[in-house]
């Protein structure tokens, strides 16, 4: 039911508690990844039903809360907490942006409101300044991925080079890139990473990612065209070797 548990309810967590309450898997999870990286603590619920009890229970500092849920809409949810005494900050997410949708949603102190589809580090932004209203601090930990030098930026969405240079990642270079580091060493299709990075409603073609990772390639392989870090699997997808491998040992042809 959880991704991940929020600590009890009255307890003073280390970490600022957030709830997400988003049907879509792969995007919840995507935030969820995201909000973790950004040193939060996160649970996430599928359904209004279910997010109304994780909300009850683990009494969280913020909820990202969507309008359009099974079981109980995000409207239905957060009038029902508020009329039981939780005035716990809310950022809605929705696809209907339209202005009566967001003025109902202010109205029972919301707080907030982005419609989809939105940008990755507009809603990190959105959340933090919500935080600070509860008294959290924004804490800046470092977060990214080392390799051969390199450093990739998750907060900064940056790539700093063995070489000195700093090279901006764009939103797709780096969800593909986030896909791989955290399945090193394992073979990814294609098809695992259109689904993490862009998601159950859109349907590029799976040579989109390839264009993608010639791109990683030219960033951080000493000579692209013999990888020893992003390795082809022929008919699959994917493999990082973050410790480098050399091409007679790789699965490349």
């Amino acid at each position: 039911m959880t991704a991940a548990a929020c600590p009890p309810a009255g307890t003073r967590a280390s970490a600022a508690r957030v709830l997400i309450v988003e049907d879509e898997a792969a995007l919840a999870a995507v935030l969820a990844d995201n909000l973790r990286d950004e040193g939060l603590a996160v649970s996430t619920a599928p359904d209004g039903v279910t997010g109304e009890q994780m909300w009850s229970e683990e009494r969280p500092d913020l909820v990202v809360l969507d309008v359009m849920l099974p079981r109980l809409d995000g409207f239905a949810l957060c009038e029902r907490m508020r009329d039981a005494g939780y005035d716990t900050p809310v950022l809605y997410l929705s696809a209907r942006g339209e202005a009566d949708d967001r003025v109902r949603g202010l109205s029972v102190v919301g707080y907030d409101y982005l419609p989809k589809p939105f940008h990755l580090p507009e809603f990190l932004l959105r959340v933090h300044a919500l935080l600070r209203r509860r008294g959290w601090a924004k804490e800046a930990p470092r977060s990214g991925f080392h390799f051969a030098g390199h450093f990739v930026d998750y907060r900064s969405w940056t790539a700093e080079l063995a070489s000195g240079g700093h090279e901006p990642l764009g939103e797709r270079e780096l969800g593909i890139f986030r896909v791989l580091a955290e399945r090193a060493g394992e073979v990814v299709s294609r098809d695992d990473i259109l689904d993490a990075v862009w998601g159950g409603d859109a349907f590029p073609s799976s040579r989109t990612v390839d264009n993608f990772v010639l791109r990683l390639r030219k960033l951080f392989e000493p000579d692209p065209s013999a990888p020893r870090y992003f390795h082809t699997v022929w008919g699959v997808g994917y493999r990082f070797t973050p410790d480098g491998e050399a091409e007679e040992a790789a699965f490349d042809a």
